[in-house]
């Protein structure tokens, strides 16, 4: 049976076994959907990218992203990841790349040790009773601080729920409150205002991952969220960074940026690095018709 090309890297770190490990996937234009998922099954990570040729005239290269269990239209570390690993191998220089994904076309500056990912159309819904989300997170009414919890995203939407410090070390994901109120998942995070800088944790549960140690996605919304909440600049260029994944053991720096105007998001960007750590083949899954 033939076999596929595939690279395990590390995202949003600068040292190996750090970060989020992310499988990038080469020559796969021939799979199907089902395929595609079986290997993401197997590698058994966050996330599985597949590196393919775009279907639009003048994109860069096109990424379908899985979860162990599903497909989603967009996340952040694989795109990173994808892009700074696609780089390396040839398939196009540093500089302004386009990726083409499930959420549309979005631009990524490559350079040779990271990627800067620019997020898709900035969405923000209701706010939200936080009742379901801290017990989903193992919290009570007690953690909760600042403003209300409520839904924003620039291209994947993520429930955000701002914590006390303390409690952030203490959240644990409960999978059957996560299916009793339908929630799929959480950014709980700190904010410290006078660094501008996150410290979360993000619980999927319902994607089959109980915790992520950097999502890149989510650092996008959280900058929505930060706007619409008044805690960074209603106008103008705002940076901050997002922390993550230290209490797994695999800490994550993500390096943010959004722009507003009249107090509402226009955009958001995401950073980080990228730090190869495997490579390899693996057997391409038969075909179920």
């Amino acid at each position: 049976m033939s076999t596929l090309a595939y690279e395990i890297v590390d995202v949003f770190t600068d040292r190996p076994y750090a970060g989020n490990p992310l499988a990038v996937v080469f020559g796969a234009e021939g799979l199907a959907t089902d395929q595609m998922q079986a290997l993401a099954r197997e590698f058994n990570l966050s996330e599985t990218v597949f590196v393919l040729p775009p279907t639009q005239v003048g994109v860069t290269y096109r990424a379908r992203i899985f979860t162990p269990t599903d497909e989603l239209p967009f996340a952040g570390h694989p795109s990173v990841g994808a892009a700074v690993t696609a780089s390396r191998r040839g398939l196009f220089g540093a500089g302004q790349v386009t990726q083409e994904c499930g959420a549309g076309v979005l631009p990524i500056e490559v350079t040779e040790t990271g990627a800067t990912l620019t997020g898709g159309m900035p969405t923000l819904g209701p706010e939200l009773d936080p009742e379901p989300l801290l017990e989903m997170a193992g919290l009570v009414a007690g953690d909760h601080v600042g403003p209300p919890a409520r839904v924003a995203g620039c291209g994947l939407e993520f429930p955000f729920l701002p914590v006390h410090p303390d409690a952030l070390a203490r959240a644990q994901v409960d999978s059957i409150a996560a299916r009793r109120y339908g929630i799929e998942h959480v950014s709980v995070f700190s904010w410290d205002a006078q660094t501008q800088t996150a410290y979360a944790r993000v619980f999927v549960p319902g994607l089959g991952i109980p915790e992520d140690p950097a999502t890149g996605s989510a650092a996008l919304g959280l900058g929505v969220w930060l706007i619409a909440s008044g805690l960074l600049p209603g106008d103008g260029r705002s940076s901050y960074t997002v922390r993550q994944g230290v209490e797994m053991g695999r800490p994550s720096s993500l390096a943010c940026t959004v722009t507003a105007a009249g107090g509402v998001a226009q955009g958001a960007t995401v950073a980080g690095q990228v730090m190869a750590v495997a490579s390899g083949e693996i057997l391409i899954p038969p075909f179920v018709g």
